[in-house]
């Protein structure tokens, strides 16, 4: 009865292993190799969609906390002036007159 139990187990092992070393074998075939490469651009096209979102996001933030887009009651939205834009660049915590 061992017998039988270490000849099972040994061919369960040889089958594991072929079929490991036979997906191993098939990613380095062409095929193999561009469907990685085709994974690998498709990964890149998520992450530059997520950075793009997240910028927007942040630009979108940043307008409401410096009050570039954003009109309110006390003072309706305007481009800033040239010298403005200079003092707000040179202290951005600093009063902002309009």
């Amino acid at each position: 009865m061992p017998r039988l139990f270490w000849a099972a187990l040994g061919a369960a092992a040889g089958v594991y292993a072929v079929r490991r070393l036979g997906r191993a074998a098939q990613a380095y075939t062409p095929a193999g190799v561009a469907n990685g490469l085709s994974d690998l651009g498709e990964g890149l096209r998520e992450l530059g969609a997520a950075v793009r979102d997240g910028m927007a996001e942040r630009e979108a933030e940043l307008r409401e906390a410096l009050g570039i887009d954003v009109a309110t009651p006390e003072a309706p939205a305007a481009p800033l002036d040239p010298r403005s834009a200079r003092d707000l660049l040179d202290d951005p915590t600093g009063f902002r007159a309009r």
